[in-house]
């Protein structure tokens, strides 16, 4: 049995965890995103990565991992982008400003009921873009269910003049020296865990 199950089917979140080497199988959530009206973004992301974690079946003795990420720029959460004018409109609201993105990890386990979580926040500065710039952009990378309305693990990272706080991970959308700390908080030390 495979200590580990990813509540996610994200081929980002995947090659992620992917990069720690330990032994897990992926499910698909069966959690609906609908955040309560009012909740502070951060608070969403949260939210979500629990109900994504607990959606999942696991077997006893199997912690689940569950994350999610919720942008923010003036107090205002940003959702997915659906389609690729979502991305171009998002990027539009971003273009020349800074914005959070709020990633939280969690790890829980079914048996005993113990749900252990962190955020990390990172802050990115997009640089000025005009709508020629993000129409490239978008038929490039096609950023569509992106946070954001941009892949920072692909092409995306070239609209960015400066990033601060976390790790690149929790960009993507699954912060990996956190997750590392959570499993040691689990017992599960994650080098011990290694194929």
């Amino acid at each position: 049995m495979k200590p580990l199950v990813l509540a996610s089917t994200s081929r980002f979140r995947r090659a992620l965890l992917d990069r720690l080497g330990l032994p897990y199988e992926a499910k698909r959530p069966d959690f609906e995103e609908i955040a309560p009206e009012g909740m502070a973004p951060a608070d969403v992301a949260r939210a979500f990565a629990e109900g994504k974690a607990r959606s999942v079946e696991a077997l006893p003795g199997q912690w689940v991992i569950g994350a999610d990420q919720v942008p923010e720029i003036e107090g205002r959460a940003l959702r997915k982008a659906e389609s690729l004018d979502d991305c171009r409109a998002q990027l539009a609201q971003l273009a020349g400003c800074t914005h959070a993105l709020h990633t939280a990890v969690v790890l829980w386990s079914p048996a005993t009921g113990v749900m252990l979580g962190e955020m990390v926040t990172v802050e990115l500065t997009m640089r000025a873009l005009d709508a020629a710039a993000i129409a490239r952009y978008v038929e490039l990378d096609r950023p569509v269910g992106s946070a954001g309305g941009y892949f920072f693990e692909g092409r995306g990272i070239c609209l960015f003049d400066d990033v601060r706080g976390g790790d690149e991970s929790a960009i993507v959308g699954l912060p990996l020296v956190a997750l590392c700390r959570l499993l040691r908080k689990a017992g599960l030390e994650p080098l011990g865990l290694m194929e």
